[in-house]
């Protein structure tokens, strides 16, 4: 009887041993498990309300308020209380009122220039407008009428090729509602310098000069100007002339009053200067 051959058991192939192999070697560790630190409780920020914007100061020119702007700087500065008593009260009016337009460009015609002659080319500047009437002060004096003259017209009066740019482009502002009689006399002193400085030859000195002759406000520091600084010096007895940047330390606690502050300077250096005119006439003489 012929011996059937029993079926040979299949041999793996290379392949299959080599991954038999490679997995038979591969040790399996225990994962290292990462403990994560709770998360720390959000800090909640309280932000403080902003600060209340302090009620606007009513203008110089109202019922009682240069009196009371005498006896605050009277009461916080010894100095400046003796130089009070001993000058006449400066005189802020309401009455009449010169439009916002007209004081800015009456400004610029007077910038650089003698009081005599600026005063020559103002009245040249008025008769060149249409004729006013006789209540108000020059009610002509608007931005459709000056944008009206030609640079030409006001050279012809003396008014230099550069300022009668000016006066144009202050005029234009005006004309296109960029500026307007409610808006600068509604914005406060950081806005309102912001705003003028924008047109051409209005500068920060004209821009304070503006706003304590023309609009009254209490609180304006001519911090650049000359004769403040000057009198400044005078007033405490300063070795230097303060520079711009250290008069408001200065002049901090004058607040809110600065503006009757410094009119004080222009006048303690003017007594001063009365003073040393009068000795050496005195001394001419002897």
């Amino acid at each position: 009887m012929p011996k059937t051959r029993s079926a040979a058991t299949p041999r793996p192939s290379a392949a299959g041993a080599a991954a038999a192999t490679a997995t038979a070697k591969i040790s399996f560790r225990s994962r290292k498990i990462v403990k994560t630190p709770p998360a720390k409780p959000l800090t909640v920020i309280t932000v403080p309300p902003p600060a209340p914007i302090p009620p606007a100061l009513p203008a110089l020119s109202a019922p009682g308020e240069l009196a009371a702007a005498l006896r605050h700087l009277s009461a916080v500065d010894p100095l400046l209380s003796a130089v009070i008593a001993s000058t006449d009260a400066p005189a802020f009016t309401s009455t009449p009122s010169i439009p916002a337009f007209h004081s800015l460009a009456r400004s610029i015609l007077y910038q650089q220039l003698a009081t005599s002659a600026a005063a020559a080319i103002y009245a040249r500047f008025l008769a060149l407008l249409p004729s006013t009437p006789a209540v108000g002060p020059d009610p002509a004096v608007s931005p459709a009428g000056v944008l009206a003259l030609a640079a030409a017209d006001l050279r012809a009066i003396g008014v230099s090729g550069r300022k009668a740019a000016y006066l144009h482009d202050l005029a234009a502002r005006f004309a296109a509602g960029d500026l307007s009689e409610s808006s600068v006399a509604a914005m406060d002193e950081d806005a309102l310098l912001a705003q003028l400085t924008k047109v051409k030859g209005i500068g920060e000195w004209t821009v304070h000069m503006f706003m304590i002759f023309s609009l009254h406000r209490p609180d304006v520091l001519p911090s650049g100007d000359l004769g403040v600084r000057k009198g400044v010096q005078e007033l405490y007895k300063l070795k230097a002339l303060p520079k711009p940047e250290e008069m408001a330390g200065l002049c901090d606690r004058w607040r809110p009053y600065r503006s009757v502050g410094a009119w004080y300077m222009w006048r303690l250096l003017e007594s001063k200067g009365a003073a040393a005119k009068k000795a050496k006439k005195g001394n001419a003489s002897a």
